[in-house]
């Protein structure tokens, strides 16, 4: 790529910090460097046309948490942890709401709900009796008493099949995430962030004084500092991370007149999980029936996962309402052996914001903020 003197003078020259990743977390980042130190030259660049990862890809859901996921994650992680991530989860939803505000996101509090068939009898009854617990420490992070209870008498109003038992959320909720991105990516613009798509970085090395990224386009760049918000991609270009990409598969279907659903609910520990929008049904999960195939940055869909979100939306979500598939994606998360962000600097001038374990919609605002403020502290 030859750009003139322009070009180079004007987009390229003397930038303080370049973020690799224009998601949610990198987006974030520059809007915190940029509020806190309006006079950084910051720029963000993204391979994509927009955001390659999750964050215009993802279901829209607040991420709070379901009983048997907070219930999994407490035979696996110690208390202070798990419930650690709940309030982060919590105080970076509340981060994003302030900085874009409800009707720029679209976001919506009705409510989230988790199914249990017949067969999970005994997953309900050990959620059922942990409520209280869970309850108790919940109040102390969102002021609220009885965020989880019962709801059985919801399942004949929604329509389900097959499905014994609801517990609701009262905590849980969505927002559009394609508004979610748009509006964000105006208010950093609007602030004098560069935001360039088409760049993909091949190697990032740091060099004392600063960093040099080496481009796919032949563009290498140079800045004071560098933040990798690239989440699931993350090993592309710091391959010691452990950091592994997930991938999610999404469908949803053409408009339903009267659709009886409204609200977000899980299946499954939180495997399977579906939402309206408006009278659409957005359905995704089914990462488990195959978890070495969705171990991937490939972009795509299977037949394995596909059908059974069919056959679900057929037996259990929609047995008496007809309905079409309108669309199908896939989106790629970060995961790892832990359920925790990884965000640490890598070297003297360059530091990671990554591993959002599917929750980046709650703790995105929150890590890129902390990211923001590592590169800020090497400046």
């Amino acid at each position: 790529m030859q750009l003139s003197f322009w070009e180079l003078d004007t987009y390229f020259s003397h930038i303080d910090v370049l973020i690799i990743g224009s998601g949610i977390v990198g987006l974030n980042a520059a809007l915190h460097l940029k509020s806190t130190q309006p006079q950084l030259k910051v720029m963000v660049i993204e391979g994509g046309v927009l955001p390659s990862g999750a964050s215009t890809k993802n279901a829209g859901f607040a991420c709070f948490g379901s009983p048997s996921e907070l219930l999994d994650d407490l035979a696996r992680h110690a208390e202070a942890d798990v419930f650690g991530l709940v309030e982060r989860r919590w105080r970076g939803l509340q981060r994003l709401r302030h900085h874009l505000g409800d009707g720029a996101i679209d976001y919506h509090c009705w409510g989230g709900y988790e199914l249990f068939t017949e067969k999970q009898e005994a997953l309900y009854a050990a959620c059922i009796d942990q409520i209280p617990y869970l309850n108790r420490q919940l109040q102390q992070i969102v002021g609220e008493a009885n965020v989880f209870r019962a709801a059985d008498h919801k399942i004949s109003r929604f329509g389900f099949r097959g499905v014994s038992h609801l517990l609701e959320s009262t905590a849980e909720g969505q927002i559009d995430t394609g508004k979610m991105m748009l509006a964000l990516t105006q208010k950093v613009q609007a602030l004098g962030v560069l935001l360039l798509n088409g760049l993909t970085v091949t190697a990032l090395r740091d060099e004392g004084s600063g960093i040099s990224a080496s481009t796919a386009q032949g563009l290498n760049l140079k800045a004071g500092a560098a933040l990798v918000a690239t989440n699931g991609f993350a090993r592309q270009l710091l391959p010691q991370l452990a950091v592994v990409p997930a991938r999610a598969q999404v469908l949803i279907t053409s408009p339903i007149p009267n659709l009886k659903l409204k609200g977000t609910f899980h299946y499954d520990q939180g495997y399977y999980y579906f939402r309206n929008i408006g009278n659409r049904v957005l359905f995704g999960g089914g990462r488990n029936l195959d978890f070495n195939t969705e171990e991937t940055t490939a972009f795509g869909l299977t037949e394995v996962v596909q059908n059974k979100l069919e056959e679900m939306l057929h037996q259990v979500i929609l047995p008496d309402t007809a309905f079409e598939i309108a669309h199908r994606w896939s989106g790629i998360m970060g995961m790892g052996p832990e359920k925790t962000t990884i965000v640490q600097q890598v070297s003297e001038r360059i530091a990671c914001a990554v591993r959002m374990g599917g929750m980046g919609v709650a703790i995105g605002s929150l890590v890129g903020e902390e990211g923001a403020e590592l590169v800020l502290s090497r400046l």
